[in-house]
């Protein structure tokens, strides 16, 4: 069960503005990302789900923020389907985000009234996920659409939370550019975890790459 109710998630989503991304098969690795992450301010962090037996490692990391990081707000991404939805909630994920909006894992979240976030592309299929109780939209993917995308879509729909994901990185004009088209939030993961931080082992650059990112979104964000 989530520790953490939808409006919980959704108000650290606004205040902090930034949602990491993240994924690897070595719990032990993963528990250095999340505390690397967590000393940096982030309080937020998507699982995704990818490889066999993600959501064994999923479970171990989650049981770890309970203990020693007990403000992170672990979720789950790069979820398809209502029984893989299910089965993370079943292991405490608070927040569920989706590559593609599927009537089914909205059914199974809403039930349970565990946020969800889904992949939409088109003014459509965001008023569509609105219509199914969705509260923060995820713009995927938002490299191809960018924020221009955003900007024209809160002239109708002022309403509407946006967080893009993909073709975010940690650059302060790239950062202002999502801000100022008006999303809540950014999904960052290689952008912000990077390859070589994680084959290098140097958690400490993590922390203060976390932290450098954070205080630009808060800036920009005035």
């Amino acid at each position: 069960m989530a520790r953490f109710s939808r409006i919980q998630v959704i108000q650290v989503m606004e205040q902090t503005g930034l949602v990491p991304l993240f994924y690897h098969t070595d719990v032990e690795l993963g528990k250095k990302v999340l505390k690397a992450c967590y000393n940096g301010g982030a309080r937020l962090m998507e699982f995704t789900n990818r490889g066999d037996y993600a959501h064994q490692v999923f479970s171990e990391l989650n049981k770890f923020c309970e203990k020693v990081l007990p403000e992170m707000i672990m979720g789950v991404g790069s979820v398809t389907d209502a029984g893989t939805a299910s089965l993370y909630m079943q292991l405490g994920a608070n927040f569920v985000v989706t590559p593609v909006l599927r009537e089914d894992i909205a059914v199974v979240c809403n039930r349970k009234k565990v946020l969800w976030s889904p992949g939409c592309g088109t003014l459509t299929e965001i008023s569509k996920a609105e219509e199914l109780g969705c509260e923060i939209v995820k713009l995927f993917p938002a490299e191809v659409l960018g924020p221009s995308f955003v900007k024209a879509i809160k002239g109708p729909c002022p309403w509407t939370k946006i967080m893009p994901t993909g073709g975010v990185t940690t650059d302060e004009e790239n950062l202002k550019e999502w801000f100022q088209a008006g999303v809540t939030c950014v999904g960052m993961g290689s952008k912000l975890i990077s390859k070589e931080i994680i084959e290098s082992g140097d958690f400490t650059a993590l922390e203060k790459e976390v932290k450098k990112t954070l205080e630009i979104i808060e800036e920009v964000k005035k």
